[in-house]
């Protein structure tokens, strides 16, 4: 998988990007997560092992359980790559815009 298809495939996942805008009012552990989803904990771990591996979310010891937070080092480079990718979108229509019809000189 591609550095840029990462998040976009991390986030294509209703339930993570459910337990994304979660953490991103506030962090949470799994138990926490998992009493406001309709998911099991195992699941929530699971979700939460993708979106870290994408490197959108990142988490901390307390006590036994682990806190996820949002990385906001990850969440810059996807808001990167969300800017690129718009701009390449804009730059394509302003191409096709001023493209000349047949019925102009």
């Amino acid at each position: 998988m591609t550095t840029n298809a990462k998040y976009w495939t991390a986030l294509g996942d209703t339930t993570r990007r459910t337990i994304f805008e979660l953490l991103v009012d506030r962090p949470s552990s799994v138990r926490g997560l998992a009493n406001v989803l309709p998911v099991t904990r195992p699941a929530v771990s699971q979700h939460l092992k993708v979106l870290k591996d994408a490197g959108l979310v990142a988490d901390t010891r307390s006590g036994k359980e682990r806190i996820y937070r949002i990385d906001p080092d990850g969440l810059a480079a996807f808001r990167a790559e969300i800017d690129q990718f718009w701009m390449k979108t804009l730059a394509a229509y302003k191409l096709a815009v001023e493209k000349p019809t047949k019925d102009e000189p």
